[in-house]
């Protein structure tokens, strides 16, 4: 989930197309959780195949990374690595919360209340080791490259990012701004309809652009600021003070410019605040990576996905179709790019 500082950011609308030909680092345990997730049928139940065995994250990353590609975007994944040991409290947490869901989704359909069975089933979401194992199975066979993070995936895209290597990070936290990253991309993997919660009403979801200077900027503050008014607004890897949200953090950094003096004059304490800092502002990352991208081995992905997990074969052909596309985009355009 990240910090929250949605309240305090500009933002950007934007369009697929507004980034063909950008290379966009995607937090891969981010989009993943957002398929597992979202693809699910109307009572919540998740995309099995015949042994039972979940496949929403497999759907999601295929048909989603297919009409990245075919706009022209060049993605890669970064899977997050061993977790900070402060990370432990929220993760226990959100298994916690997790079990809870799943208990009430249960529940729910025992009642037959369908729509807040599906509520819950979505707040149950568990990505395992074997699912990611399998996404990576399926990204090898697409040609579409990945990173194994030593520690934040976040954090290793936003160094990406820094470097040049991508033009951004497509993610849904905002924790990509406290790892200084140029460019924050939200909604970029599940862009079109979204469901109102407690609602029969749908919003249609764009992509949206995020540039930490500006966001700096119109705020008034340092990437050092912003990332203590995250440790104060409470991130994944330290418990907030209660009652401080994003403006009201923003409010006592500027009038006493840093973390340790906001502490002081009122009276808060925030345990291990130094080490949160330095996860953000020191970040555990790798230079070891290359990014290149392959050709879709087409017979791979069929017996991945059909012969395995009974996707469908007209419709994996019809997703193939879009890499072929967007390879054809890629190559028109070099092509051009010497005349």
């Amino acid at each position: 989930m990240g910090v929250d500082l949605k309240d305090i950011v500009l933002k950007e609308n934007r369009k697929l197309g507004d980034f063909q030909g950008r290379t966009i680092a995607i937090d891969a345990y981010n989009a993943l959780y957002q398929f597992i997730s979202i693809i699910r049928q109307p009572d919540g139940t998740p995309l099995t195949d015949s042994n039972g065995g979940v496949t929403s994250h497999l759907a999601g990353l295929l048909y989603r990374t297919a009409n990245l590609v075919e706009a022209g975007i060049k993605p890669v994944y970064v899977f997050d690595g061993e977790p900070s040991p402060l990370k432990m409290t929220t993760v226990e947490g959100r298994s916690a919360v997790r079990t809870r869901a799943a208990e009430e989704w249960k529940k729910a359909l025992e009642e037959g209340d369908i729509e807040k069975a599906r509520t819950k089933a979505m707040e149950s979401s568990r990505l395992t080791a074997d699912m990611v194992d399998e996404a990576k199975q399926l990204l090898n066979a697409l040609g579409i490259p990945f990173i194994q993070a030593p520690s934040e995936g976040e954090a290793q895209a936003s160094c990406m990012a820094k470097k040049g290597d991508v033009y951004g990070v497509g993610s849904q936290d905002f924790d990509v701004l406290l790892f200084n990253a140029p460019v924050l991309i939200r909604n970029l993997t599940i862009t079109g309809k979204r469901k109102m919660p407690g609602r029969k009403a749908y919003v249609d979801v764009e992509p949206e652009e995020i540039r930490t200077e500006n966001v700096l900027k119109h705020l008034g503050v340092t990437v050092e600021q912003l990332v203590d008014m995250g440790i104060l607004v409470g991130t994944d890897f330290n418990e907030g003070i209660k009652g401080i949200g994003p403006k009201k953090a923003l409010k006592l950094i500027k009038e006493h410019k840093n973390l340790e003096s906001v502490l002081r004059n009122i009276g808060g304490e925030i345990r291990d605040y130094e080490e949160v800092r330095k996860i953000f502002l020191e970040p555990r990352v790798t230079n070891d990576y290359r990014i290149e991208w392959g050709n879709a081995d087409e017979n791979a992905v069929k017996e991945f996905l059909c012969i395995l997990h009974d996707f469908s074969e007209n419709r994996v052909e019809n997703a193939l179709k879009k890499f072929q596309a967007g390879k054809e985009n890629r190559t028109q355009k070099s092509l051009e790019e010497w005349f």
